[in-house]
């Protein structure tokens, strides 16, 4: 699987795994409670201006966003037309910051060090019937498959470039979903085999 964290000593990657999910958590729900595109922008400037203080390039952030343009412009279009062009340029801007954020999070900190954290974070909730270990796991799979899935959306790209195809979004979709399906069951059978997470119940 492809490493989303790129080894570093700035003050973001120095800081616990526990502080950076949880001001991820807090500038999510900020973000949602917003409307106004200029404060947006401005939470969108905030989180491009963290890559260099990460000591991360910038073109890591914009690499995160080029594979979701096509999707962003498809939503800001539909919530323009259906509802007003403010609303699609709040809702395009949220998720463009909320993207950056995240990708920030994962770039600056290992994965085992956020699956800890949620684990640790998840444990009073044992005697209410929570398995933090399982939450951890599904946490650190759905990391890990982001880059996955992107790889194979390119791949199949490639290849239906060099037969000469379009780019139809079915003709994606299909190979996509079936190729991550087989993925993921690859991945179940894995874990499985290993004796998967034990319950302690």
């Amino acid at each position: 699987m492809i490493a989303l964290y790129r080894p570093g000593d700035s003050p973001i990657h120095r800081l616990p795994a526990g502080v950076k999910l949880l001001a991820l958590a807090l500038a999510g729900t900020g973000l949602m409670l917003v409307s106004a595109p200029s404060a947006l922008a401005a939470a969108l400037a905030a989180a491009l201006a963290l890559y260099p203080a990460a000591r991360l390039p910038l073109r890591d952030a914009v690499a995160t966003l080029r594979p979701l343009l096509s999707i962003l412009a498809i939503l800001f279009l539909l919530q323009g037309l259906l509802v007003s062009w403010e609303a699609g340029a709040a809702l395009a801007l949220r998720f463009c910051a909320l993207i950056l954020a995240a990708a920030l999070v994962t770039l600056t900190t290992p994965a085992s060090a956020m699956i800890d954290a949620v684990a640790r974070a998840l444990a009073p909730l044992r005697p209410l019937g929570v398995a933090p270990e399982r939450v951890a796991l599904a946490l650190s799979l759905a990391i890990r498959f982001v880059p996955v899935l992107a790889a194979t959306a390119s791949a199949i790209r490639e290849a239906q470039a060099a037969r000469g195809l379009g780019s139809s979004p079915l003709a994606l979709a299909v190979p996509l979903i079936v190729r991550t399906l087989a993925t993921a069951e690859a991945a179940a059978e894995a874990i499985e085999a290993r004796g998967g997470i034990e319950d302690d119940a």
